[in-house]
């Protein structure tokens, strides 16, 4: 067997180990933070300073990698194969939340507004949907009367549709500049991407005004099942937004650099599949959360 014809086994790698050494420091400040130490909002920024370490690392070692010509055929064959499941499980994920949404709304909600339970749980509660909990009844925390309490769910043809055409643009952007690789236009990649990467940053200002705006009108984490499951949904999602346009982000900076062929391009592969598929869960959410 040729060395060209064989299978690339990769050196010890360290980078993962410091991965997770840096979420392990953020989760442990962020788990402090919230009960009040003063130390932990100086273990998140440390935990996130050395997983910002670790993705430059990774990174420039990957594509050293790549561009040196390391990697042949099966290798880029078994990279292909690894993102599909990293996919797949990341569907999953987000089958298991719109399934919390579906059962909630349809099942949980209106069993509790039937006959006893109704009595049980109290007399004025109604089993519809969207519910915000105890306020949904004109009750604090306390159980106390109050008045003046309205509830309305978040509207879809503001922000909502406006994400929504963002998020339907900078897939057309980013299918744009994959075909002006293939075509070897450079210029062509470089833009696509440069317009992928802004509408994806974007989203994330718009959905940020979103989330100042609930809080202001009283939808928060704490509203009823109808708060934790809309943030739940639209909060995952933003994250991996923000995930995505910084992946598109590095792989820009490489386009620039000169990396990528039409016949060596998995790192852009990669991140174009991984972008359609945070659109395809956002038009979910749009039908699911917004609409419905």
């Amino acid at each position: 067997m040729s060395t060209k014809d064989a299978y690339y086994i990769p050196h010890k790698a360290t980078w993962p180990v410091i991965g997770t050494a840096g979420l392990f420091c953020m989760l442990a400040g962020f788990a402090n933070y919230l009960n009040g130490s003063s130390a932990g909002v100086f273990w998140m920024l440390t935990g996130l300073s050395i997983f910002i370490v670790m993705l430059v690392g990774w990174f420039t070692l990957q594509s050293t990698e790549s561009e040196s010509g390391t990697f042949n055929k099966q290798v880029g064959n078994s990279y292909r194969i690894g993102m599909m499941w990293f996919i797949f499980s990341e569907v999953a994920f987000f089958c298991v939340f719109f399934g919390t949404l579906w059962y909630t709304r349809n099942l949980s909600v209106p069993w509790l507004g039937e006959g006893a339970t109704k009595e049980f749980l109290h007399p004025l509660f109604e089993g519809t949907w969207p519910t915000n909990g105890p306020e949904q009844l004109g009750l604090d925390k306390e159980g106390n009367r109050i008045f003046g309490v309205e509830f309305e769910p978040m509207g879809a043809w503001g922000l909502p549709f406006l994400n929504t055409l963002l998020l339907l643009s900078s897939g057309v952007t980013c299918t744009w500049a994959h075909h002006g690789l293939l075509k070897k236009n450079r210029s062509q990649l470089i833009k696509g991407l440069i317009a992928t990467v802004a509408l994806g940053f974007i989203f994330v200002l718009c959905q940020a005004v979103e989330y100042h705006e609930a809080y202001s009108e009283g939808l928060t984490l704490g509203t009823g099942i109808y708060g934790s499951t809309f943030f739940m949904l639209t909060g995952f999602h933003g994250f991996h937004v923000c995930v995505g346009a910084i992946i598109l982000s590095v792989v820009l900076f490489r386009s620039w650099k000169g990396h990528f062929t039409p016949d060596n391009h998995f790192a852009f592969e990669a991140a174009a599949w991984y972008w359609h598929f945070v659109d395809v869960v956002w038009l979910g959410l749009f039908i699911f959360v917004y609409l419905m």
